[in-house]
């Protein structure tokens, strides 16, 4: 048995443990075998680690290469858009954003340098105007994915997408700018774990799992009357959810801090789009889908509605593959059930929400 990062997770994994989330509670038992759906209810979770029993020889092993091997003959979205003189330009531009970033955290942590969030807004917000759209942005962080260090990437990847959600929520640009720091900073606090409990090849007693838990407190303690209260929150609530069910606090509805409220669905929304071993960054409907089936309690409405219907706009007229293998156009999102759009397929009109077998499988 090992433990193994989230992001390393493939299907037909068995759990050698229970997966706990931080309350101690139960998401999936041991012995459970992995599958893409499993994996992503992991990732919402916000768990960062699980035991996976040993692999038998007769367990196949993840399919080499990446998801690009397996893609079908013709280049699928993903790769037209790697393949952009845009998309390079932006890949460039992020490395090079990230890299000060992370060097900048790493001074206001070990150094005390003074936080200056104008100053670290600077690049961010010239990498969201190269991009041109918010549309853009999002195609080029869910292709954006082989950043070296997670922890700088991913925060800078909820920044971004703090910015945009925020826009889509009609935000003020004084709002979306602060909303993009809280993002940036979102995760500070993990600097001050453990790195042994982090890397502890064996299970987490108690008083490590709640070691864990404080990277968030430890956050707001590190941010406190250094930046904006509602950085400092942001920090703070990011794992708190609507039903009160998060933690530290274990706040409930709008006792969380708005801008920590946005910050939470960028956050999860980033982890269920990275890319794995296995393939590539999840399909945006099916991300929509995981989020219906998990989140609407655990999310404020207002804005998990307005993000997921915005990521499902951003694609509509697009061509997409179905899970029956036809092929055929987005036309038309169901507001009752985002993740269900109607596609055209040729002269057919297939309405997913009403076709509960079948879904978007890709886009094309």
């Amino acid at each position: 048995m090992k433990k193994i990062s989230t992001f390393d997770l493939y299907p037909g994994m068995i759990l050698g443990e229970d997966v706990l989330n931080f309350d101690r509670q139960t998401i999936l038992s041991r012995g459970t075998e992995l599958t893409d759906t499993l994996i992503s209810r992991i990732e919402l979770n916000g768990v960062l680690e699980v035991y996976i029993e040993d692999e038998k020889e007769e367990v196949p092993p993840p399919p080499p290469g990446n998801h690009a091997d397996y893609a079908p003959k013709h280049p699928s979205y993903a790769d037209r858009i790697k393949n952009s003189p845009d998309f390079k330009k932006f890949k460039e531009e992020y490395n090079q954003i990230t890299s000060g970033f992370k060097f900048k955290l790493n001074e206001m942590v070990d150094r005390n340098v003074e936080i200056d969030t104008k100053d670290l807004l600077k690049e961010p917000l010239s990498l969201i105007a190269s991009s041109g759209s918010s549309s853009n942005t999002l195609d080029m962080l869910h292709n954006m994915r082989d950043y070296d260090d997670l922890t700088f990437a991913h925060s800078m990847n909820v920044a971004l997408l703090n910015y945009v959600a925020a826009g889509w929520l009609n935000w003020s640009d004084e709002d979306k700018e602060l909303a993009m720091a809280c993002g940036l900073l979102h995760d500070i606090g993990k600097l001050q774990i453990a790195h042994e409990v982090l890397t502890k090849p064996g299970k987490l007693d108690n008083e490590e799992y709640k070691h864990i838990q404080q990277h968030s407190v430890f956050g707001y303690q590190l941010l406190k009357d250094r930046v904006n209260v509602h950085i400092m929150n942001s920090a703070l609530m990011h794992h708190e959810k609507f039903d009160g069910s998060g933690y530290p606090l274990k706040l409930k509805g709008e006792a969380i801090d708005r801008f920590a409220r946005l910050t939470a669905i960028s956050d999860v929304y980033d982890a269920m789009t990275a890319a794995r071993c296995y393939r590539g960054p999840l399909c945006p409907f099916r991300v929509i889908e995981i989020f219906e089936e998990e989140g609407f309690e655990k999310y404020d409405v207002q804005y998990i509605l307005s993000f997921l219907s915005n990521v499902g706009n951003t694609y509509v007229r697009n061509a997409c593959k179905l899970s029956d293998g036809r092929e055929g156009e987005i036309i038309m999102l169901n507001k009752g059930k985002l993740s269900r759009p109607v596609v055209q397929c040729g002269y057919e009109y297939v309405d997913l929400s009403q076709h509960p077998d079948i879904r978007i499988e890709q886009l094309l």
